[in-house]
């Protein structure tokens, strides 16, 4: 799961409430995440319909026009976090006296990741 899709706690609450009846208990972990992971899926199996659709409706412009909007829209939908070294260089396009104490961290531990 790249990019979680979490119900709200009360839509959580209320979903039990509806399957248990009224209870005042909080939802166990395991239960949170058994609803992030079925949100998540349904949430890919919308995205994937959309992407679909857009690959193969001419009004929504040649093939190659469809391609990179299918890509645009995963990459806005489905964003992949930077990698340490990807990180690492961000930050050091900034001036050093701007780095917070976390930015230098992330230099550090790449650096520590790369070989002699």
């Amino acid at each position: 799961m790249t990019h979680p899709i979490t119900p709200p706690p009360k839509l959580l609450q209320q979903w039990i409430n509806e399957h248990f009846g009224n209870t005042s208990c909080d939802p166990f972990p395991c239960e949170v995440e058994f609803a992030a992971r079925v949100a998540q899926w349904g949430a890919d199996q919308e995205l994937e319909a959309c992407c679909a659709i857009a690959l193969t409706d001419p009004v929504c412009g040649t093939k190659h026009q469809r391609r990179m909007l299918v890509s645009h829209i995963r990459e806005q939908r489905r964003p992949k976090p930077l990698s340490l070294k990807e990180q690492a260089l961000e930050t050091l396009k900034y001036p050093k006296d701007l780095w917070s104490e976390a930015e230098v961290n992330t230099i550090r531990r790449a650096l520590e990741q790369l070989d002699d």
